[in-house]
């Protein structure tokens, strides 16, 4: 039996977000340290995995880990204490999803909001098969709304079910102002307890300083992990004469086969990738990038999936976004 394993166009539906806990099933998201330390290039890449939470301890004992020894307990009883750790059975997972007038652009396959939405439902349906429980945050240009975690099937539901709505609603660049990125992370700060696993899924258009201030806050206590959306036509210019964009309000006009107008735009758009990823970098926060004609399903797979280790091994970023 055969699986639809992506949306397509420019909107999705709940019916799809749903049918994708079967094969999510089947994405232990485990974490492929080497396709995930490959993304940040210089910047060092933490992933903790599945923790250890601590339990007690003891006096102690030949074959410890001198590492586990704990200085202050051993200073104060005059006798070497060891720290003694548990494996952490469950973490509360955060998905938050931009879906904003911004998102509402594509041009292969489907729109960045789209696989924003499928991206979403992935990675909820199998934290969800984990064992984990599931929240997450979905806001677009004037709202946003919070699913706390629950390890509850309807909670999934609840998500996902927002998450068509919000996609749904999307109507191109709105004439008033879209609220800022930094918002919606505010808000996830103040909702995500200590310890929580975040996904942000976004093209992070708009990443500035105030949301470096706030990624840093969140990066102490929860591990974070980036998912950028983009579309190939965002990266560089086709040959293709005279093109107009605007935002809703204000609109020009160029010429794409002016080679030196497609090196700006090339150039411009290679920068602003840098400053984001090297934005995240400084915080060991991993950035994924998905183009809108990838399969997030086995793009998902490539970066939690089981390992696979082959002599011609060779992991890609996903892109050049």
């Amino acid at each position: 039996m055969s699986y639809q394993t992506r949306s397509t166009g420019a909107y999705t539906e709940l019916e799809h977000l749903s049918s994708y806990q079967v094969a999510a099933r089947h994405l232990p998201l485990i974490k492929n340290n080497r396709a995930l330390a490959a993304l940040n290039g210089p910047y060092k890449t933490l992933i903790r995995g599945r923790g250890m939470e601590f339990e007690d301890v003891r006096q102690y004992q030949p074959g410890d880990d001198i590492r586990t020894i704990d200085w202050r307990v051993s200073a104060r009883t005059g006798k070497t204490h060891t720290k003694q750790f548990r494996e952490e059975r469950e973490k509360p997972v955060f998905i938050a999803v931009d879906q904003r007038s911004n998102m509402f652009f594509g041009s292969q396959v489907a729109l960045k909001s789209v696989i924003a939405a499928d991206l979403a439902a992935y990675l909820a349906w199998a934290a969800f098969h984990k064992g984990d429980r599931v929240g997450g945050l979905i806001f677009n240009d004037q709202k946003h709304t919070d699913i706390r975690p629950r390890r509850q099937r309807k909670t999934v539901l609840q998500l996902l079910h927002g998450l068509s709505e919000f996609n749904q609603a999307l109507q191109g660049f709105q004439n008033n102002s879209s609220r800022p990125l930094a918002d919606a992370l505010l808000e996830l700060k103040r909702i995500a307890k200590p310890g929580s696993q975040i996904f942000v899924i976004s093209d992070f258009h708009d990443l500035n300083d105030s949301c470096s201030s706030i990624i840093h806050d969140l990066a102490r206590h929860c591990e974070i992990i980036a998912i950028k959306t983009y579309d190939s036509l965002e990266t560089q210019l086709p040959h293709q004469g005279m093109f107009r964009a605007g935002n809703g309000q204000r609109f020009f006009e160029f010429n794409s086969n002016d080679k030196n107008t497609r090196d700006q735009y090339q150039e411009s758009w290679q920068a602003h990738s840098e400053a984001i990823r090297a934005t995240l970098g400084k915080y060991q926060i991993p950035l994924i990038p998905v183009a809108t004609d990838h399969d997030p399903l086995s793009l998902l797979h490539q970066y939690f999936g089981k390992p696979r280790f082959t002599q011609t091994d060779n992991l890609v970023s996903g892109g050049t976004a």
